[in-house]
């Protein structure tokens, strides 16, 4: 489905323009989304507006990492939506340029339904350009990351008042999945916060300086998130090692347990080795209380290990 908005110079919104007639005299600006398209709908980026070729490829070809790419007046940015349970990504590709804005998803998006009604609704918007309509796209895709993070956050807070008893291995398998949606949120986050940055810093798109507080408020957006995802890496970070050192100290214990108790029984085995020869010249054999005495010889050397281990400190 194509979708037209288009701006006169008077001042009125047009709605549904055919695209040929979006380039008349009267008409200030337009936008042009691209929802869900037809293959034979997405020929019309090559057909109709004659974009750079390699921009058209790079809309045919999903998933792109966010990305902004220059072609003479027109820039190309490359945009990711995020599935709020999921966390899977969605490619959103713009074309921005002085009289046009052209929005690319083959994914029904919320967030562009949601900037078409903004913008639709609010008259003061109409006459900032299409540089705005950017920027109202961008602002909504930016705020919906929020709920994901915030979401990951809560789930490393219920640690700390964790009252279901679970093992430490059943916590430690919620660490790891936290920790692998962390990392699908950064391969977004990380990109659109230096995209902003390019976009803040470039000379190229003037047009978009008129909007610098507009675009640098998206800007603190992504640092901020990009700073709770880094304080939440750092905290599952921090658990795992808490983790694997709390492992280590459990099978030092263990292997220290076990090897007192297999040197205590080192000098009764060779006791009773000594003893299960059967030999017939060992006079001991014949002792009629040679068995209890045995016993008892073994019994205080154990006691004797026992007792000095204890002294050391091996039972603490």
């Amino acid at each position: 489905m194509i979708r037209t908005m288009a701006v006169t110079r008077s001042m009125e919104l047009l709605f549904d323009l055919p695209l040929d007639e979006l380039d008349q005299d009267h008409i200030e600006w337009y936008w042009v989304d691209f929802d869900c398209p037809t293959e034979e709908e997405a020929l019309l980026l090559d057909r109709h507006f004659h974009f750079h070729p390699l921009a058209v490829e790079d809309c045919m070809h999903r998933l792109q990492r966010p990305k902004l790419d220059h072609y003479g007046d027109v820039h190309f940015f490359v945009l990711h939506s995020i599935h709020p349970s999921t966390l899977a990504a969605y490619e959103v590709d713009l074309f921005l340029a002085p009289k046009f804005l052209v929005s690319f998803h083959f994914t029904k998006l919320k967030e562009i339904d949601g900037a078409w009604r903004k913008f639709q609704q609010n008259e003061a918007y109409w006459d900032k350009g299409a540089s705005f309509g950017a920027y109202l796209i961008m602002d909504k895709l930016v705020d919906d990351f929020f709920p994901s993070v915030h979401k990951l956050e809560d789930e490393m807070n219920e640690f700390d008042s964790d009252q279901k008893g679970n093992s430490i291995h059943t916590l430690m398998r919620r660490v790891f999945d936290i920790r692998t949606k962390l990392v699908q949120l950064r391969r977004t986050i990380v990109p659109m916060r230096d995209l902003l940055y390019r976009v803040l810093s470039s000379e190229r798109i003037p047009h978009i300086k008129e909007q610098h507080a507009y675009f640098s408020d998206i800007h603190d957006h992504l640092l901020k998130l990009s700073e709770m995802i880094d304080s939440v890496r750092d905290t599952t970070a921090d658990m795992r090692e808490n983790f694997v050192s709390l492992n280590s100290y459990r099978m030092n214990n263990i292997m220290k347990t076990l090897t007192v108790i297999t040197t205590i029984f080192m000098p009764l085995t060779f006791m009773a080795g000594i003893y299960g020869m059967n030999f017939d010249n060992m006079p001991e054999l014949h002792w009629q209380s040679g068995y209890f005495i045995v016993l008892g010889v073994m019994l205080a050397v154990a006691a004797m290990m026992f007792y000095w281990f204890k002294r050391k400190g091996w039972f603490d």
